[in-house]
Order: C-alpha cells, then sequence, then structure tokens
C-alpha cells in the first residue's frame, strides 16, 4: 500500500499548537494588554515582543492549515456529507465548549478574580454568563453578559468559512472557471503582501489590535487580524486546488524564511514602531512591518517542513491527531497551572517557561488518554479528521493535476 500522507503537516501541526499554548501560557506574565483569567500580580517580566511576533503569524497560518483541507473534505464528501461533517466535527464541540467550558472558566475568574460576592454556579451562568441578572455596578467587563466564545473564537470561524465555501461552490457551480495552477513568485508574494498591509492599515484606522466585537451579535472577531486571517484562508484553498504547497522552490522558501527572521530581529532590537492601530505613520509601518512577518515565516516554514521534515513519526502522527482537541482544552489546562503558579515565588519569565512545558504536556496527555479514549466524550472533541483528508490530497490532487 502506497502511503499518501503529508508528514511534513502534521510536523507543521503540532509546531503551531505549541505556538498556541505558549503564547496563552505567557498571559498573565506581562506584555499582552488584554483580558485573561488569571491574575498574577507578584511577577515583573514583559513578554510583549514576544506576544506581538507569536500573534503576527501562527493564526494566519493556523487559518491557512485548516483551509487547505476545506476542498478536500467537499470533494470527497459533497454537499449533504460536507456539511453534516463540518456541523460534527466542529459544530459539536464549538457548541459543547461555548455551553460548558467557557462558561465554567468565566465562572472561576468571576468568583476568583472579580470583587463581587461568590455566586453558584447556576446563578452565574443565569444572570451573569446568560445576562438575565442586572448589571454589577463598576462592572468591569471585558464585556456583559459574560457569553463569549473565549478561544473558540478560531473553530467558529473555521465553521463559518466552511459554510461559506459551501455555500459560494454551490452558486458558481454553474460558472466554468479557468484552473489556474501558479507556484508563487517573489513579486506575487510582494503584491499580496502590499494588498493585505494597506488593507489591514485602513481596517486598524477604526479598529486596535485586540479590540474584539460581535459581528452579528455572535461572530466573535478581532478586525485587526481579520485581512490577514481571511486571506490565508483564500490561499489554503487556493493551495488545495493548484498543490503548490509541495512545490515551493527552496530559494523562494529560504528568502522568505530569512525576511521573517530578521524581522523578529528588528522587533527584539527595537527598530519596529510597534503600534495598536490609528491614522498615522506608526500604523501603517506595523502593518507592513507585521504582514512581511506573517507571510515570511509562512512561506519558510512550509518549505522548511516539507524539504526537512517530510517524513513518517508515529509520535508526530499522535501529537497532530491531538491538535484540535488540545486547541479546544488547553485553556482550562493553563488555567489550573497557572493559578498554582501564583504561589511558586519564582521570576515570571520562568513561571512562562514552566506553564508553556507542562501545558503542552498536559495538554496532550488529557487528550490522548482522557478525551479521545473515552467514545462519548471523543465525540465532543472530534475534529476535522486530517488523517483521512490528508489522504485524499494526494488523490485529489492527482487528479487536478492530469
Amino acid at each position: 500500500m502506497v502511503n499518501t500522507r503529508i508528514h511534513f503537516m502534521d510536523f507543521l501541526k503540532f509546531f503551531l499548537s505549541c505556538t498556541v499554548i505558549i503564547h496563552h501560557a505567557g498571559q498573565p506574565y506581562g506584555g499582552s494588554n488584554g483580558f485573561w483569567y488569571v491574575r498574577d500580580s507578584g511577577v515583573d517580566s514583559d513578554l510583549g515582543i514576544f506576544f506581538g511576533i507569536n500573534a503576527a503569524f501562527n493564526m494566519s497560518l493556523y487559518f491557512f492549515l485548516s483551509a487547505y483541507f476545506i476542498p478536500l473534505a467537499y470533494k470527497h464528501k459533497g454537499n449533504i456529507g460536507f456539511l453534516k461533517d463540518r456541523l460534527k466535527r466542529i459544530g459539536i464541540p464549538l457548541l459543547f465548549g461555548f455551553t460548558v467550558i467557557i462558561p465554567l472558566i468565566m465562572y472561576f475568574y468571576y468568583n476568583e478574580f472579580r470583587d463581587y460576592p461568590n455566586l453558584s454556579l447556576y446563578e452565574y451562568y443565569k444572570n451573569i454568563y446568560l445576562g438575565f441578572g442586572e448589571k454589577p455596578l463598576n462592572w468591569a467587563g471585558p464585556s456583559w453578559p459574560d457569553l463569549n466564545f473565549g478561544h473558540l473564537w478560531f473553530i467558529e470561524h473555521l465553521l463559518i468559512y466552511s459554510l461559506i465555501y459551501l455555500l459560494l461552490i454551490n452558486f458558481f457551480k454553474n460558472i466554468k472557471l479557468p484552473k489556474v495552477s501558479i507556484v508563487p513568485k517573489h513579486k506575487h508574494i510582494f503584491i499580496f503582501v502590499i494588498i493585505v498591509s494597506l488593507i489591514t492599515f485602513l481596517v486598524r484606522t477604526s479598529y486596535s489590535i485586540d479590540e474584539w466585537v460581535g459581528v452579528l451579535g455572535f461572530i466573535q472577531m478581532e478586525y485587526a487580524h481579520f485581512p490577514q486571517y481571511l486571506a490565508f484562508v483564500v490561499l489554503g484553498i487556493t493551495a488545495a486546488n493548484s498543490n503548490w504547497i509541495q512545490h515551493i522552490p527552496k530559494r523562494i522558501g529560504n528568502l522568505w524564511l530569512f525576511i521573517g527572521v530578521l524581522l523578529i530581529a528588528l522587533d527584539v532590537i527595537g527598530v519596529v514602531p510597534h503600534s495598536r492601530g490609528g491614522w498615522d505613520s506608526s500604523s501603517l509601518i506595523y502593518a507592513i512591518y507585521e504582514t512581511f512577518l506573517c507571510t515570511g515565516l509562512s512561506i519558510g516554514f512550509i518549505q522548511l517542513f516539507q524539504r526537512k521534515l517530510n517524513r513518517k513519526s508515529k509520535w508526530i502522527e499522535m501529537l497532530a491527531k491531538n491538535s484540535f482537541c488540545v486547541y479546544i482544552i488547553h485553556i482550562p489546562v493553563l488555567i489550573g497551572i497557572q493559578y498554582i503558579l501564583i504561589s511558586v515565588p519564582v521570576s515570571g519569565y520562568i513561571k512562562f517557561v514552566l506553564a508553556s512545558l507542562l501545558g503542552i504536556v498536559f495538554s496532550h496527555l488529557i487528550s490522548y488518554f482522557i478525551i479521545r479514549k473515552l467514545p462519548v466524550i471523543s465525540l465532543l472533541f472530534s475534529g476535522t479528521n486530517h488523517r483521512r483528508s490528508q489522504t485524499l490530497v494526494v488523490k485529489f490532487n492527482k487528479k487536478s493535476i492530469n
């Protein structure tokens, strides 16, 4: 039997999963400037540069990989099968997280770190999370009511983009578009970066980084990064249809990886003017910087992993299969670790390292030995069957090429 699994994607998925866990592991230890569930006031560390660099590329690349499998799943399952698959594998975990996981961690935050009288879980859920009670005086937020998707916004977006793809593919099914197979060249990448940078800058004149809004009342959105996310979703779908993800020339991958690393170095030494948004030169420069960094690292990592790590590894394959479940459960795991570390008399940087390592280990252990081994629970965290999807990739691309 010919092995058609794209092994480097397993390595890349595991790597990205770790970047997400590490990003959230550092939240209590300075520099994030956003809401978090645990407050550790005894630290004097600052991880601002790390947060900026990591946020610039990791979720965009995550969207790229997730979108890459959308056309493959549709091609295999058809309209009804694709819809059922998305609702089962993404919709059920999203609903469970929204109604169970997020309320529990928000309840923890309410009782531990808000200056209000403690409530029972039922009282909190009804009055504060769902908002049926009166809004407390001097409400600190981050929003009212506490009802939100939390870190599950990514899964919510993935479900929405899948459904939009289904609608568009059926709406335009009678229109025969020419098949285009393009391996991106430097000029294509440069034009892409400039366009996305300018759109990002224009969006940030009205919406700053880490400003979240509820589009249509239920779509949790950070507009400041939305142009990048949407662009990489489109790129992922394009890559699936043209198969260029496995044919990025070494010279292009190396150059853009170098650009990404160089931009990181410039940020570390303090050359890059950080800006959360606005109509000024620093906001424009930072939007261009961030988009170049995101694109450089994404292309560079894809080409590097494809060239150096496209080999079978049972351990990495297992960890990659855990990634969807790990994404869902890693926040409560980290909250427990960070809460315990409050009383540990070490620096914030050491706590950051400990929380990162323990978060990665325990999230994967819980996913593999507890959740995935129990049939009823595993349904709630099933995620996309990337093992099957990756097998389909080669078959689908062979048909599109021949």
